[in-house]
């Protein structure tokens, strides 16, 4: 079997010099031998284990999982790191896609807000009328209580949509519950919509933002866990219809 020296190791796998001795000192990676001088020498098995620690830096894991991983991995015996590592990448996907569900809806009060603030100031300080302050109000429209919980709360039951964009909208949707797994109503009278793991997170998150938006008296709520990527939608009694048509009856 070959050996490298540590300068060949860092110029082959584009770890530093530093780093391999780094890595050395935490009992994360050991040099294969010594020469007889003292340095350090490194052979195949070190570059396939320094692939696999580049693999997990990739995909988000911390020295202190590479470390667990490194544990049981000995380079002849697959099967039971890709489970871990399986596990781990599981757990960290969940993880994003609860985060990018979070980030599109503040990024959607950000919209909100930048498009508010972008009016002209009032003349005077800020106060109850003022952009800084108060958040823009809703269409006047017909209202209709909403109970999600014990206190009903009045919103519009209106969409602000211009007539020419609500067959674009209603397309959107389309597209993303193609990939509908199930409909069932929840105990409070919800629909709850689960996906096929196929679906675009991101693009159902920023969907649900710009709905939300335009149609005050919907309610969502996503959740990624262990049954996977879901999406609940309550609205008032009155509106029962129009979740029938936009979203899919249940089951």
């Amino acid at each position: 079997m070959s050996t490298y020296t540590i300068g060949e190791v860092a110029h082959r796998t584009g770890f530093s010099a530093s780093s391999l001795r780094y890595y050395e000192g935490i009992g994360l990676l050991a040099p294969a031998s010594r020469s007889d001088a003292g340095y350090r020498l490194y052979d195949d098995h070190t570059l396939a284990q320094l692939a696999f620690i580049e693999r997990a830096k990739q995909l988000g894991c911390s020295l202190e999982e590479i470390t667990d991983l490194m544990a049981i991995w000995d380079g002849a015996r697959c099967g039971p790191v890709q489970r871990r590592f399986h596990e781990l990448i599981t757990q960290k996907l969940r993880t994003a896609k609860r985060q990018v569900v979070e980030l599109t809806a503040f990024a959607a009060q950000l919209e909100v807000a930048a498009e508010q603030l972008s009016g002209e100031a009032v003349d005077g300080p800020c106060g109850d009328d003022c952009a800084c302050l108060t958040a823009a109000p809703a269409a006047a429209a017909r209202t209709s209580p909403v109970r999600f919980g014990p206190q009903p709360v009045d919103v519009p039951l209106a969409c602000t949509l211009e007539p020419g964009a609500l067959g674009g909208r209603l397309a959107e949707w389309r597209t993303v519950l193609d990939h509908v797994r199930s409909r069932v109503k929840t105990a409070d009278g919800g629909l709850r919509i689960e996906f096929e793991p196929a679906a675009d997170i991101e693009r159902l998150a920023s969907l649900v933002a710009a709905e939300q938006r335009c149609c005050a008296f919907f309610s969502f709520a996503l959740t990624v866990d262990h049954r996977g990527l879901a999406l609940e939608v309550r609205a008032p009694q009155d509106a029962a219809g129009i979740v029938d048509e936009l979203f899919g009856r249940a089951a």
